[in-house]
């Protein structure tokens, strides 16, 4: 058995403050049982090993089990243990028999303990055991990962369950948590310690996001033969949201192929201050995951690294990209829950998967943070379901039990993991689009960010400043920065009414206008010389590069107006 022996002052050093708070609220009491809520990109891993680590010191345990949802995550694990001195193995499998005994430990799936639950007990009887349920919430107890779970670890010494997701899109109990009735006599479910996005944002820990929302135009066939035709965005029935929506995301259609291109530029700003930064399509099927590849080498003349299920080298290809700087990774649901890839940016939910449950782990591969001032993008559908989770991205969930099951409640995060993983080289099964995609084009709906909407004014060029917002905001100045961009469009519709209302003479000579706007862009550029110390000249040949026309002299009103804001977002961002 391998595990390095470091003090408790040594495993505490470097702990965020949550971390320690955490830590310190479990040897407060040393439950049997312990629920840590974590908003995904916090460090829950870390906070585990270090935990691990002193009741390993302490002799309070002698094994670890580590139970995660995917094969890959079982290496994460074993990887992130050996930073810490112990030593997990992840390849251990149901019928190998007795442990290495240079290991303390192992790494399971849910799926593998299913399939041999007893197996599984009698290793946690043998020792004292901790157990570590990673994102617990797939451990349901009316599904058979649940009952397994159940079975296999109840003798457990220890166990240590962690989340960012406290809640199922189902009403089944999580096996080793506690439900507690409110005054209602609703039961929900009780954790130990809470840390969630809110203010894992204020501290730091994790980046702001801002979502990017992309309506337009869709027409389809039906099996039928019947044509019919929707916009997202606008009030749809069920059935005519679905289909609308699953054409978007069709690859033989517009929709996907514009959206993919505009989260490019994005990407290529982010890495003009992060030259690393890296994208993320989350596909629905694998058939679509290879389509969407083939129109990012179109795109960007790269080819996309493409995960797979049924791909053994996928785990392999999910850590090469992590320590890589290739732009693009495009992958089926398995990459949307817990995988560490801090230098994801910007995201593409180009996803059918609709649970809150999803959303909230798919973004979570986007907050982690690497330095303070890192923002995300997250492109996605003009559907209402994916708006409301996105406005409300600091809100806590707990799960409640007694409640009626909702719509989509038949089709749990588990069965989506299970297919997901499947192994097989075909499209879908049942993932085929039940009629013909004949047409789909994308448009720039609207910006969510901290609950706002921003955008969403026919016409306007909106889409242009926020796929060229800074790489390097903090959440602040982001707010400030939307802030001030809404409040100059409102300005902008306030004057374009009046010039169709009142007398053109009113606005004043062309002259005198064209003198005012050349006063402000000149002091600006004072500004802007003062805190940058580059020459007048050089600034303007810079503004003139990023927005085109003429020299001042010869510009238009419209063309300085538009230096005028451009460095106003410079000043802003810090450029």
């Amino acid at each position: 058995m391998t595990v390095t022996q470091t003090t408790t002052e040594d495993r505490l050093r470097g702990l965020r403050a949550w971390q320690r708070e955490a830590y310190e609220e479990y040897f407060r009491r040393e439950p049997r049982d312990f629920l840590a809520v974590a908003t995904p990109g916090a460090g829950k891993t870390t906070f585990a090993l270090t935990l691990a680590g002193e009741l390993l010191q302490r002799y309070a345990v002698r094994a670890i089990t580590i139970v995660c949802p995917t094969e890959h995550l079982k290496k994460q694990w074993a990887e992130a243990a050996a930073r810490f001195g112990i030593a997990i193995d992840p390849d251990f499998r149901n019928g190998q028999g007795a442990l290495g005994r240079q290991y303390v430990g192992v790494a399971v799936t849910y799926a593998q303990v299913a399939a041999h639950p007893m197996l599984h007990r009698n290793r946690t009887e043998a020792r004292k055991t901790l157990v570590i349920f990673d994102e617990v919430h797939h451990a349901g107890d009316a599904l058979s990962w649940g009952d397994a779970a159940r079975e296999a670890f109840e003798p457990a010494s220890r166990r240590l369950s962690l989340t960012g997701t406290p809640f199922r899109s189902d009403i089944n109990p999580i096996p080793f948590v506690d439900y507690v009735q409110d005054g209602a006599g609703v039961r929900r479910c009780s954790w130990d310690y809470s840390y969630g996005y809110g203010p894992a944002l204020e501290d730091g820990v994790v980046r702001p996001v801002i979502f990017m929302a992309y309506s337009g135009e869709m027409r389809w066939r039906t099996r039928a033969g019947d044509e019919l035709a929707a916009r997202l965005g606008e009030p749809l029935t069920q059935d005519a949201l679905s289909q609308a929506w699953r054409a978007a995301l069709d690859p033989k259609g517009d929709w996907i192929k514009r959206v993919l291109h505009a989260a490019d530029r994005r990407l290529t700003e982010v890495r003009k201050t992060h030259p690393d930064a890296g994208g993320l399509v989350i596909a629905s099927d694998h058939e679509n995951a290879r389509a969407y590849s083939r129109i990012l080498r179109q795109i960007t003349g790269k080819g996309a690294t493409v995960v797979l299920s049924d791909d053994p080298t996928a785990s392999r290809k999910i850590s090469r990209f992590a320590a890589g700087d290739d732009r693009w990774m495009v992958a089926v649901r398995m990459v949307s829950e817990g995988v560490d890839v801090p230098r994801l940016m910007v995201g593409v939910y180009a996803t059918s998967t609709s649970t809150a449950l999803f959303f909230a782990q798919a973004i979570g591969r986007f907050v982690r943070v690497r330095q303070r001032g890192e923002v995300a993008s997250v492109f996605l559908p003009s559907v209402p379901t994916l708006l409301e989770y996105a406005g409300e991205m600091e809100r806590e969930r707990d799960h409640v039990l007694d409640r009626t099951p909702a719509e989509g409640d038949e089709y749990p995060e588990d069965d989506l993991l299970k297919e997901a993983n499947k192994k097989r080289d075909t499209p879908d099964a049942g993932e085929e689009l039940p009629f013909e995609t004949m047409e789909s084009a994308a448009e720039f709906d609207r910006a969510l960010y901290d609950g706002a909407e921003y955008g969403g004014s026919p016409g306007s060029t909106e889409e242009e400043d926020f796929l060229g917002l800074p790489g390097l905001l903090d959440p602040q100045q982001v707010s400030q920065l939307l802030r001030k961009r809404k409040d100059d469009l409102k300005a902008s519709e306030i004057r374009s009414r009046r010039k169709k209302e009142e007398p053109a003479e009113e606005e004043g000579p062309t002259h005198q206008v064209l003198a005012d706007l050349r006063r402000e862009l000149s002091g600006l550029v004072g500004a802007w010389h003062h805190r940058t110390g580059k020459p007048h000249g050089v600034i303007h040949n810079e503004l003139r590069r990023a927005c085109g026309g003429p020299p001042v002299a010869q510009a238009s009103p419209d063309q300085i107006r538009e230096r005028i804001a451009k460095i106003r977002t410079w000043a802003v961002g810090g450029r």
